[in-house]
């Protein structure tokens, strides 16, 4: 079984190269959330190594299927109660948007696997994310736990364009900066997604959360 992978390597290449950038320091996440392990399997077949789940329940039964090299991104709004079941699992929580979620994602045994902190630009009620004007403050916070973060992560409104989302896109990269200045651990971009990852490239994103364009049509987004 082919998956579109292939294809979504040549875009994510070329949209690099446009720009200048080393299509090397771009993270492929194959957002699985809607695929079968068949489609799973044969990505990792073809040499992913990087998959993103959104709920707990997924991130469990998911990485059960895959080989232990997997390294598994959470992307998805975690609830307090659900951080036992994904933390030990997780190669990187995308998701961290509010000071109970980093207190939380401090509870276990050994230090806590790094985090982005998620940031809401569209102040969209509707999904997470720290508003801009508290990213550093979140941050700090989760720096001071002991907690390493290391980047931001945004999910921008639909527009009916990818170009729609190239101010999302810049904003975040520019936070990111901003940030930086404090927080030299705050490199990564997580943003992009099956719909405008060319755009997120162009703007600078590290990771691309990608799902339909691999796995095929999903039901409600990747």
């Amino acid at each position: 079984m082919a998956t579109g992978l292939k294809a979504v390597r040549a875009a994510v290449a070329a949209a690099a190269e446009r720009v200048g950038r080393d299509p090397e320091a771009i993270t492929i996440i194959g957002v699985s959330k809607y695929a079968s392990d068949h489609e799973v399997l044969a990505a990792y077949d073809e040499g992913l190594r990087d998959f993103g789940e959104n709920r707990a329940e997924g991130l469990v039964a998911r990485a059960a299927v895959l080989p232990g090299d997997v390294r598994w991104h959470f992307v998805g709004s975690l609830q307090g109660n659900k951080v036992r079941r994904v933390r030990p699992i997780t190669h990187l929580l995308h998701s961290l948007d509010r000071p109970d979620l980093a207190g939380y994602w401090m509870k276990g045994p050994g230090s806590p696997p790094p985090a982005l902190v998620q940031v809401n630009l569209g102040h969209e009620p509707q999904k997470g994310g720290v508003d801009e004007g508290n990213a550093l403050e979140l941050v700090g916070a989760a720096v001071g736990l002991g907690i390493a973060v290391r980047g931001l992560m945004t999910v921008p409104p639909v527009g009916n364009t990818s170009d729609a989302s190239r101010p999302y896109f810049a904003a975040l990269r520019r936070l990111r900066d901003e940030i930086r200045e404090s927080f030299p651990s705050v490199v990564e971009l997580s943003m992009g997604m099956t719909d405008d990852f060319g755009v997120a490239v162009a703007e600078g994103a590290t990771m691309l959360r990608v799902g339909r364009a691999i796995f095929g049509v999903f039901r409600d987004g990747d």
